[in-house]
């Protein structure tokens, strides 16, 4: 049973075959955004109208393999991608797109192996989640610190605050007013410059 935050993935799903497709959504039960397309053409216009957080393309397909496909994805965008390759392809396959970070596995595939490939790429996709969220966390804090350090050079220039005044006269009016340093620290510049 997936975990909610699983349930908030967009899942694409390029395959010719409908049995391979039904497969693929049996252990995806659960999840709510599953796109299917059944060539490389239409799986690429689809990725432009739509971002999707993991790719499981099946190969080969009717207009290409798939291959090249999966490695243009990994390279403009942040989607994890499973690919399905024939044995007899399948560790040329691997050599070619593994520095790309493409997940392959071999057909024929079992229920299992599916699904255990597209659990490890939920958690790919978690991760690298938590980390875009940590990431805009320390850009937003450091957006802060440059717009609140710009408000005190302008306390200290036109109100002939010190340094420490300044300080302490942003986070009483934050407090005072019940906003953040920076709204304030905004405010600010606006009245001063």
């Amino acid at each position: 049973m997936p975990k909610k935050q699983d349930i908030q993935h967009s899942i694409l799903i390029v395959s010719s075959s409908e049995q391979f497709v039904l497969a693929v959504k049996r252990s995806l039960v659960g999840f709510i955004t599953i796109d299917t397309m059944r060539t490389v053409s239409l799986a690429r216009r689809s990725f432009l109208e739509k971002n999707h957080d993991i790719i499981v393309i099946d190969t080969p397909l009717p207009d290409e393999t798939g291959v090249e496909f999966a490695m243009d994805i990994s390279e403009k965008s942040n989607s994890s991608i499973l690919l399905v390759a024939p044995q007899e392809v399948f560790d040329d396959v691997v050599e070619r797109v593994i520095d790309q970070g493409v997940y392959v596995i071999s057909k024929p595939v079992s229920a299992r192996s599916v699904d255990k490939a597209i659990r490890y790429l939920v958690a790919t996709q978690n991760r690298m989640q938590a980390l875009t969220r940590k990431t805009l966390t320390v850009e937003e804090k450091m957006e802060e610190i440059r717009v609140v350090s710009k408000a005190k050079i302008l306390l200290v220039e036109k109100k002939h605050m010190s340094e420490d005044e300044a300080h302490r006269f942003i986070g009483k009016q934050a407090m005072n007013h019940g906003v953040s340093r920076k709204r304030i620290a905004e405010k600010i510049l606006d009245d001063l410059e």
